[in-house]
């Protein structure tokens, strides 16, 4: 054995606090960075956040939004929701005349009842919560569905539906066989549901026509609670000269203000009495004005990535989502001068508006598809194609994977039909076969 002793010279980079912070911050979206200044500040006191007023910001021109001050607009809208479906049902629950403990048990129910009407959880799962016997709970029930909106407190679609009919005097033997046998209608197989109901096609059709009218989730009628919206934080526009320009949305956008005098004020006061507050005072000063330039920083990277997927986009904007052109996050990195790590993080918290609708900056990067030009050759484009010929199809008569191939291979794009029903999938659109039930169920064919 034999020790040896050497020296050697590399370079590595130290992930300390303060650059973890500088790459979270370019991962946030105004708004969260608005939050996480907020919290800086309530920690040191030489940093104070200037929040932006709603002011009307220049939005993009469309032909799809409203107009310039949308998003201010959004938040000075009064709150016009109607009742909500708990409080609907609460109240009529009031006027049942129960005991104490049949209201304990009623509010178990009420817990239990989902945005659709239906109930979330099952009858044995109730009653245990309420600490009572099934039997009980089981009475309770059928009480509660005897509620507006009819088909109220069900727990499957056929109870629902024929809650529902006898609401309306509409369940007749025939009606009720046909809600025993839901499955043979949602294949369409009306051949197979009128030999098990025992009646004919031509006794059938109105009872569909009846059923067509019924709610299958009684409580989405109702009032629930708004989803949050939140603004982009980039804005397309179009230039003066021609062609299209991209700035930060600075209706949202907050900055970080340092507070030297306070400082300097603090300063002078500690310096005579500890000699320890001037390190502390000068610490904090150091973090604040780092955090101003990590601000800083993170808005002048996520507008230079911006303008370069303007750059590249440029026909998505003129023409719309069809020709969305085939773009890697390696050569933004390379034209805006980041890393590609870098360019990851902001595309993925960031939104810009653009004159055909909000979305992330992922959206416009997608990989490339063989085309006999330059246009429409990304598989975004190629999504977007498939979306509109479907929407345009006739309702007798959907098209086919096969077709789909054809009509796109006639516009200059090769596309296997894997792919096509790959990406029909993932536009949660169902398949030729399934389409045609569809419109035949909702009377279309």
């Amino acid at each position: 054995m034999q020790l040896n002793q050497s020296l050697s010279v590399r370079h590595s980079l130290v992930v300390n606090q303060q650059l973890r912070q500088a790459i979270v911050l370019l991962q946030m979206g105004n708004f969260e960075l608005q939050s996480f200044i907020e919290a800086q500040s309530e920690e040191n006191p030489f940093v104070e956040i200037d929040r932006p007023t709603q002011a009307p910001a220049p939005a993009p021109r469309s032909t799809v939004r409203g107009s310039d001050d949308d998003w201010d607009r959004i938040g000075a809208l009064a709150d016009t929701r109607g009742t909500s479906l708990y409080t609907f049902v609460a109240s009529q629950i009031g006027t049942l005349g129960l005991t104490d403990a049949e209201i304990e048990l009623a509010s178990v129910f009420v817990d239990a009842l989902e945005p659709s009407g239906w109930l979330g959880c099952g009858l044995t799962d109730i009653a245990q919560r309420a600490g009572v016997p099934l039997d009980d709970a089981t009475r309770m029930l059928h009480r509660l569905q005897a509620l507006e909106p009819a088909g109220v407190f069900a727990r499957t679609l056929a109870e629902c539906l024929r809650l529902q009919a006898i609401d309306q005097g509409l369940l007749t033997p025939l009606f009720d066989a046909v809600l025993g046998n839901l499955k043979l209608l949602a294949d369409a197989d009306l051949s197979g549901l009128a030999r098990a109901c025992g009646s004919t096609l031509a006794d059938l059709r109105p009872v569909l026509r009846e059923l067509r009218r019924l709610d299958p989730k009684p409580g989405t009628r109702f009032d629930s609670e708004p989803e949050p919206i939140r603004p982009p934080d980039l804005l397309v526009s179009a230039a003066p000269e021609g062609g299209w320009q991209v700035e930060l949305n600075r209706s949202t956008l907050p900055r970080v203000v340092i507070r030297d005098d306070e400082a300097k004020r603090l300063g002078d006061i500690a310096e005579p009495r500890r000699a320890d507050a001037g390190g502390y005072i000068a610490e904090r000063l150091s973090v604040a004005r780092w955090l101003a330039r990590a601000v800083d920083h993170r808005n002048r990277t996520v507008l230079r990535i911006g303008e370069e997927i303007l750059r590249r986009q440029g026909d998505f904007l003129t023409h719309g989502p069809e020709h969305l052109r085939p773009m890697i996050l390696k050569e933004i990195a390379e034209k805006a001068g980041v890393h590609e790590s870098t360019v990851s993080r902001v595309t993925t918290g960031i939104l810009m508006a653009t004159p055909h609708g909000t979305f992330p900056l992922k959206h416009f990067f997608t990989a490339a598809l063989p085309s006999r030009d330059d246009t429409g050759g990304s598989a975004g484009a190629v999504r977007h194609r498939i979306e509109r010929l479907i929407k345009a199809e006739p309702a007798g008569t959907p098209l086919s994977d096969d077709q789909l191939v054809q009509l796109m291979e006639a516009e200059g794009v090769s596309v296997a039909r894997r792919t096509v029903a790959k990406y029909r999938d993932q536009l949660s659109i169902p398949p030729s076969s399934v389409r045609r039930r569809q419109a035949i169920l909702s009377g279309r064919v």
